[in-house]
């Protein structure tokens, strides 16, 4: 008995020792995971059925270094890369390189909610639905591309290295061209390193990351020597535009004004009672034509003219006369999205997407007290890219996923991504563009898009290869499930028609 009694003793001491053990490297583990190697990467299997069929794919996700001059690693990215399987010739598959915007945003947006094989768990007009997760994106173009996401230094689980300090060398990651010119040396490594040299290439940018597509599609072909197919620009944030103010830009809202006021029924009945898509040519040709040339006079136009513009400008903006003279006929989107629906309920509307409401502590103001559209999505979409990174594929790690990240200052000099633009498409006579815009899209509204579209290429002799397409939501168009069908179907299409196997790259 105490021989028995003894080596139950020694048995238990040495099952709380080995549980001491398991817990101490447990936690080293993860102490020793806050910083995530430079290079690495988790490969898992998985199943989707896009459009009705049933097919199988690869996940690998990552990171991988920044190289500087002199070969050593200045950042660390980390990537999520989707490969369907059983594809029988490779080289002649696309691949799609995905970036999202800000500057300073994750790829998580069109990842989980656009084009990748998972979505969100969403209601059809896109608000947060618990419990959160992703389930099958029935619409999603992996049936015809591969897919990388891929997020900048400083956002998602990228990061500098070192992470923080006087010794980051800022200038090289953090403004329109240092963006531009290190996101094309990594997509050139990405590229060699998985063989995919002979594939046909596209990049797809959201808001920002359509000056950064912009600016990537020359970078890539005269500094790396890397030809694409397809320019994809998701709600482009135009700083030509957005920010210089005057004439012009002031009047490329009016075309969304009337959108917006048209979905929350402010408009006249004359304008009401028609569809939306009947309207906005009638505000697009009023904006051209007249809006731009009245606001150019400036304090100078008529009496009577600016009666007449502002007449007419409440008319398509569902706002009230006075208010538009009070603001001599430029009319702040920040005060729009306060005072649309001040006599109609009292709500704010969003400034990304202007279907979504919110409620201000008071009705009197000149802009809202928060975007009720973005409080909205983080609801879904941060517990979702937590859960689906870490659990579905496997990528375990402390540091946080920067949903936005610590990029500021950022650098907006020499901006020239627009006639970038035009030099590769005329440099590549394979090169087309696709723009996608949400028509209530105050942020970087579809009109404006439309105007970037036309100003890239002055002598239009290449606005054949230039298309445009809108939708009945927002920013993030995605995700009203009607338009995540459509615009995938949009994306699945360009795609399909601009790859150009077995055609001569020649005018």
């Amino acid at each position: 008995m105490p021989i028995f009694k003894a080596s139950l003793i020694q048995m238990k001491m040495k099952k709380q020792l080995l549980s001491l053990i398991l817990t101490m490297s447990f936690l080293f583990a993860y102490s020793q995971d806050r910083k995530l190697p430079v290079d690495t990467m988790v490969t898992t299997q998985h199943s989707v059925t896009i459009n009705g069929t049933p097919m199988t794919y690869t996940a690998t996700t990552g990171t991988q270094p920044v190289w500087d001059e002199m070969g050593k690693p200045i950042a660390s990215l980390h990537y999520t890369y989707y490969t369907r399987n059983n594809v029988k010739n490779r080289a002649e598959r696309p691949i799609l390189f995905s970036f999202n915007g800000g500057p300073g945003s994750g790829s998580v947006w069109m990842h989980l909610a656009y084009t990748g094989p998972r979505i969100l768990k969403i209601d059809d007009e896109g608000y947060p639905v618990q419990p959160y997760g992703v389930k099958e994106n029935p619409y999603s173009v992996l049936d015809v591309t591969d897919i990388v996401y891929i997020n900048p230094a400083n956002t998602g689980y990228s990061r500098t290295i070192p992470e923080t300090g006087k010794e980051v060398d800022r200038d090289k990651f953090f403004g329109i061209n240092a963006d531009v010119k290190y996101l094309a040396e990594w997509m050139n490594t990405f590229v060699t390193r998985n063989n995919r040299w002979r594939s046909p290439k596209y990049i797809i940018g959201e808001s920002y990351g359509g000056t950064r597509v912009m600016g990537l599609s020359l970078a890539l072909q005269n500094q790396q020597w890397m030809y694409l197919n397809g320019v994809i620009m998701v709600s482009p944030a135009d700083y030509k535009v957005i920010r210089v103010g005057g004439p012009v830009s002031s009047a490329l809202n009016l075309p969304y004004y009337t959108a917006t006021a048209w979905h929350h029924k402010a408009l006249p009945s004359e304008l009401q009672s028609k569809d939306l898509l009947e309207v906005l040519p009638e505000a697009e040709a009023y904006t051209i034509n007249t809006l731009i040339p009245a606001l150019a006079k400036g304090g100078f136009i008529p009496e009577s003219e600016r009666n007449a513009v502002a007449e007419k400008m409440a008319y398509y903006s569902g706002l009230n006369k006075k208010d538009i003279l009070d603001h001599n006929l430029d009319v702040p989107t920040r005060f729009f999205w306060k005072n649309l629906l001040k006599d109609k309920g009292g709500y704010n509307v969003g400034r990304l997407d202007s279907r979504y409401l919110g409620i201000d502590r008071q009705l009197f103001g000149e802009g809202p007290d928060y975007s009720a559209e973005l409080t909205s999505w983080l609801h879904s979409f941060t517990p979702a890219i937590n859960y689906y990174l870490q659990e579905e594929l496997n990528f375990k790690t402390d540091i946080k996923y920067n949903m936005f990240g610590p990029v500021r200052p950022w650098n907006n000099e020499n901006d020239n991504v627009r006639d970038n633009l035009r030099q590769a498409m005329a440099q590549n006579p394979y090169l087309h563009v696709l723009v996608q815009s949400g028509y209530y899209d105050g942020a970087t509204t579809y009109f404006n898009a439309k105007y970037t579209m036309w100003q890239v290429d002055p002598s239009g002799r290449m606005k054949d290869r230039f298309e445009f397409k809108g939708y009945r939501s927002g920013h993030m168009m995605y995700l009203r499930r009607e338009d995540l069908k459509k615009a995938n179907d949009d994306l699945r299409d360009f795609i399909k028609r601009t790859t150009a196997i077995g055609k001569s790259a020649k005018y």
